[in-house]
This record gives C-alpha cells, sequence and structure tokens, in this order.
C-alpha cells in the first residue's frame, strides 16, 4: 500500500506525476474520513463534492438519482453524528457543490480536493507525545515547514513553532531530544519522548523533512525539472484532449438538443395538426348542427306563422262572438227587463190569486156552515116528512197547482250566457453563483495570501453551509477539536494565521517560552 511519509509544502508545485497525485488523494481522503485529519463539517461536505466530482464525472440530474450517495463513504462518522441530519438531506447538500463542478476531469478535482485539505489545521502534522524540562505533557508536530509544539488537549492550535531555517541540529540520548537553533544567541532546548522506540522515526522525519524543506528552496534538480517539463507536456496533451472532447460533448449535446427540439417541434406540429383537424371536425359538426337549426328555425317560423294565423283567425272570431255577445247583451237586457216585468205581473196575480182562494176558503167555509145547516134541516125535515134524499158533493172549483203561461216559460228558456277562454303560448331560449530563505519564505506566504484572496467566495459558501446546519447540531455530540474549532472561527484565525502569530519573537524568546510550558 502507498503511503507518503512527508507531507508536500505545496501541492500544487510538488505532486508532478497524475499517479503520485492520485495515491496521495487517497491517501489524504482516508486520512480525513478516518478523523486523523480534523475536518470541519462544512469543509467536509465541500470535499465530498469533489471526491463525487472525481469518481463519477459532471453531474447530470438524469443519471444520479437521489440515492446515489447513500453507499459512498464521503463524511467523517463525527461529523454524521453530530448533526440531526438524514442522509438524502447531507446528500442534497452535497450535490449543490457538485453541480457546481462541472467540467472539472478527475485530477482537476483530486488537485483541488487536496488544496484544500492542505489549509486543515491537522493536515500533514505527525503528532508524538513529549514532555518538557518541567515535566509537562505536550505534543510535538513534525511538519514540513518546522516542529510545532501543542498542549495536550489542543492537537488544532500550536502555542509555538520552530522553522526548519532556524534549526541547525538535532539529536537525541535515550528519550532526551536535543534542539540546536541556527541564532547563536539562542540557547539549545530539549524535551523528552514518551517511547524510546519512537526517537527514531521522529529523527529520520525531522531529517527528511528539513532536506526537503532546504530542496524546494533551491533550483531544481535536471532530472526533476525533465519530469515537471514532462508532466507540464502531459498535462498540456490531457489538456488539448479534454478540450477536445469536451467539444465534442458540447456539440455532441448541441446536436441533441437540436434534435429533440425538433423533436419537440415534430410533436407540436403533429399537436397542431391534430387540434386543427379536430376543430374542422368541430366546425364542419357546428356547420351541420347550424344547418340543422336552421331547418328547425325555419320549421319554428312555418310553425310560428300559421299559429299567428290561427291567432288572427281566433282573434276574428273572439270579435264576432264579442259582437254577438253584445248583440245577446242588448236582447238579454230586453228579456231581463220583461222577465222583471213579467215577475211582476206573476207576483201580483199571485197575490191576486191568494186573495180569491182566501176568498174562496170563506166562501167554502160559509158553504160548508150552510150545508151543514142546510143538512141538519134536511134531516130535521125529513124526519118529520119521513122520506130519503141523495145529496150530491159539491165541486172542487179551483186545481190544486198552477201553471205558468207558456210565453213566459219560454222567456226564461232563452236567457242563456255563453264564455271561452283565450288561448295563450310561451316560449324561451337558452345562450352560451531563488533568494535566499527569508524572502522565499516571504514569496510563499504572499502566494498563501494570493490564495487566500482568491478563496474568499468559497469561504462565503463555507459560512453559509455552516449557518444552515447550526440549528440541526447535537451539542452534546460535539468533540474538544469541534469546539477548539469553533473557537478559532469566532477568534476570526485560520492554519496560516496562527502559524505566522505563534512565529512571530525571536527564536530565543520561543525557546524560552516553550520551557515555560
Amino acid at each position: 500500500m502507498f503511503l507518503a511519509k512527508f507531507y508536500p509544502e505545496d501541492i500544487a508545485e510538488e505532486l508532478v506525476q497524475e499517479v503520485t497525485q492520485h495515491l496521495f488523494f487517497l491517501q489524504v481522503k482516508q486520512a480525513i474520513l478516518s478523523m486523523d485529519i480534523y475536518c470541519p463539517p462544512e469543509a467536509s461536505v465541500l470535499l465530498a463534492s469533489y471526491d463525487v466530482q472525481a469518481k463519477y464525472g459532471d453531474y447530470d440530474i438524469a443519471v444520479h438519482r437521489p440515492g446515489m450517495l447513500a453507499s459512498e463513504d464521503l463524511l467523517p462518522q463525527r461529523v454524521i453524528g453530530q448533526y440531526q441530519m438524514t442522509p438524502e438531506m447531507w446528500e442534497d447538500r452535497i450535490k449543490i457543490w457538485y453541480a457546481d463542478h462541472r467540467g472539472m476531469s478527475r485530477d482537476e478535482a483530486e488537485m483541488e480536493y487536496l488544496k484544500i485539505a492542505q489549509d486543515l489545521d491537522m493536515y500533514g502534522v505527525n503528532y508524538f507525545p513529549i514532555s518538557n524540562k518541567k515535566e509537562t505533557d505536550l505534543w510535538l508536530g513534525v511538519t514540513a515547514l518546522g516542529l510545532n509544539i501543542y498542549e495536550k488537549e489542543n492537537k488544532l492550535t500550536p502555542k509555538t513553532t520552530f522553522t526548519w531555517s532556524e534549526i541547525r541540529h538535532i539529536s537525541f540520548d535515550d528519550k532526551k531530544f536535543i534542539i540546536k537553533p541556527v541564532e547563536k544567541s539562542s540557547p539549545n532546548f530539549m524535551f523528552f519522548s514518551q517511547k524510546t522506540r519512537m526517537n527514531k522515526l521522529i529523527l529520520d522525519l525531522c531529517i527528511g523533512n528539513h532536506d526537503l524543506f532546504m530542496r524546494r528552496r533551491k533550483p531544481d534538480s535536471m532530472e526533476v525539472q525533465q519530469m515537471k517539463a514532462q508532466a507540464k507536456e502531459e498535462k498540456s496533451r490531457r489538456q488539448i484532449e479534454r478540450n477536445k472532447l469536451a467539444r465534442e460533448k458540447e456539440l455532441r449535446e448541441t446536436a441533441e438538443r437540436e434534435k429533440a427540439a425538433m423533436e419537440q417541434r415534430l410533436l407540436q406540429y403533429q399537436e397542431e395538426i391534430r387540434l386543427a383537424n379536430e376543430a374542422l371536425r368541430r366546425s364542419e359538426e357546428t356547420a351541420d348542427l347550424l344547418a340543422e337549426k336552421s331547418r328547425v328555425a325555419e320549421e319554428e317560423a312555418m310553425l310560428l306563422s300559421q299559429k299567428a294565423s290561427e291567432a288572427e283567425q281566433e282573434i276574428t272570431r273572439i270579435r264576432l262572438n264579442n259582437m254577438k255577445t253584445e248583440e245577446e247583451k242588448v236582447h238579454l237586457e230586453r228579456k231581463t227587463r220583461e222577465a222583471e216585468l213579467l215577475t211582476e205581473r206573476l207576483v201580483q196575480e199571485s197575490e191576486r190569486r191568494a186573495a180569491e182562494a182566501e176568498k174562496l176558503k170563506d166562501e167554502l167555509l160559509r158553504a160548508r156552515i150552510a150545508e151543514k145547516e142546510a143538512k141538519e134541516k134536511l134531516l130535521e125535515f125529513l124526519s118529520r116528512n119521513a122520506y130519503t134524499a141523495t145529496i150530491t158533493p159539491v165541486p172542487n172549483l179551483f186545481p190544486s197547482t198552477q201553471v205558468l203561461p207558456s210565453d213566459l216559460q219560454a222567456d226564461l228558456q232563452t236567457l242563456q250566457l255563453d264564455a271561452e277562454p283565450l288561448p295563450s303560448d310561451l316560449t324561451s331560449y337558452d345562450l352560451i453563483g531563488d533568494g535566499d530563505v527569508d524572502q522565499l519564505s516571504l514569496e510563499i506566504e504572499r502566494e498563501r495570501s494570493d490564495y487566500l484572496e482568491k478563496s474568499k467566495h468559497l469561504q462565503e459558501q463555507l459560512r453559509e453551509l455552516r449557518s444552515e446546519i447550526e440549528d440541526l447540531k447535537v451539542g452534546e455530540k460535539q468533540s474538544e477539536l469541534d469546539q477548539l474549532h469553533e473557537e478559532q472561527v469566532r477568534l476570526g484565525e485560520n492554519k496560516y494565521s496562527t502559524l505566522k502569530k505563534v512565529k512571530s519573537g525571536s527564536t530565543k524568546a520561543r525557546v524560552a517560552f516553550f520551557e515555560e510550558l
């Protein structure tokens, strides 16, 4: 298994061969995922997006379906565990940056990954437990730039540092290490390792990193220059090939888009033809319907005309009836007057007849009385004269019922009135985003400042993501490194500002500071 023993100081300049870059990328990625290198959550998401770009190429929404990254090992478990976020939520945030890397090749994505990783506080630091003269437990950090001294509880922020340009000699005896500074006025300083078997490894790392530090500040050897030239030519050739492939891909995508547009237009034309045919069919149906309505309207007009004629005839008949009714009314009034006169005469006649009847009753009564008297006298007479005689009854001179005169009955039978109702019709219608060491060090710092200035937009994005997921953080699951990083962010410090601050002052002063830790 390939593992780099010495970390490069400037990845973009020192990783010449693409295969070396890829193997180093895998090593750094594994160190971050295994949490040997601390990486804040927001930077973990950004690194994951470059990892996905290097592995899968450009983001395609039609190919990269939701859940595609669920089985990928992209984020440290420490990051996943301290937020109340589902794998889908992490995937969505990774995809936002993944989509921004379109057109980036695998080696470019891996290089961007390494450029961000080299800015992490624990990148390129080999930690060893040590103690000073006061037996204070500390961490020794061997890096490409020098030796860093850390407190036991804080591996992120060094308390002091000694660059390789300040160190003249380093040696160990048993567990004791002696460092001799270049500055003659500065005393030697020493530290004690906790494990004897680690001393040779510490010395090897110090010698190797010091040698590389000095070599980087000298002109490149002929061999290195040839390697860089070959790598540059290879990169140029691959860039030309990538540009050619990108051009071909762009042309192919353009042709596919044009084809899709033509197919879309064809479908649109077919749809328009279908709609036109449908409209024509509806127009024909409408014309037929209108013709039918016209025929019905004509029939209705004829029917209405016929009804109008019938209505006129009816009106004429009604007028005639009205005229006849007027005549009958006059005749009826005359008949009524005659009937009234007749009634009056009948009443008078009835009264007269009633009077006569009363009179006849009286006469009848008197006659009966007289008859009785006569009978009595006759009986008396017969009894006296002794003979029999037959007495005939008096006939009824007046009938029990009386009949009206025939002319009056005829007049009463002619008193009749005829009444016929007028007809009526109702119709309705419906509506429708190469100098000396000090000078070279200043140049490196200046380049670093330029890089940080260029990555200002990136820092803004990281801050936005940090603020987005801040509310989902589970406080009790934060590690000490997370808390230390938050304090750095709050103070506005980073890896390079911290190193610049701890390098300030003379070597003598920093040695004294180390001894007092």
